[in-house]
């Protein structure tokens, strides 16, 4: 049999692994960009945006796609401050009961969206909302490989963040 392996998703959140908040003893620092950027004078918070991941997610082994509540703004606001292409997102379902019962059972609403939209394909998640009640749903429920990776809100993407993606996605 011939053909080639399908790269793994890498859902990946802004809010926390690519725009750091909550520190409060120091300030962020912030990234000048071309004042042509789409958004350069509507957010500030996309001055925090480190040009620098952009070409590191880029070389990630993966198929990377936005798992965000920015949405669109994803690939209006984020995705050219880092040099990306556009990148397709997942679409959010609707509230509904089921995700009540779900936080109130600790999982994050994004789950249950996460493993359908990945329909056993093997995946990393990043997000800075991952706890255990996640790894232990997606571990009972997803038949693929998949790395749910927290990254600390308040530092965003670091350095020892890509190693372990690109040594858990090389790992095929």
């Amino acid at each position: 049999m011939t053909g080639t392996a399908q790269l793994a998703l890498l859902f990946l959140d802004v809010d926390g692994p690519v725009i750091p908040f909550g520190a409060a003893s120091q300030p962020y620092p912030t990234y000048a960009a071309d004042p042509e950027l789409p958004c350069a004078d509507g957010n500030p918070l996309v001055a925090r945006i480190n040009p620098e991941h952009g070409p590191r997610l880029a070389a990630l082994p993966c198929d990377l796609v936005w798992a965000t509540t920015w949405m669109a703004d994803a690939n209006a606001c984020v995705a050219p401050r880092l040099g990306l292409p556009q990148l397709p997102m997942v679409e959010w379902p609707e509230p509904s009961r089921t995700d009540e019962q779900d936080a109130r059972d600790g999982l994050h609403w994004k789950t249950r969206a996460l493993v359908s939209w990945a329909a056993g394909r093997a995946f990393a998640w990043v997000d800075d909302e991952i706890t255990d009640a996640d790894r232990s749903w997606v571990a009972a429920h997803h038949h693929g490989r998949a790395l749910l990776h927290r990254v600390d809100p308040r530092r965003g993407l670091t350095d020892g963040d890509f190693v372990t993606l690109d040594s858990w996605l090389r790992r095929q």
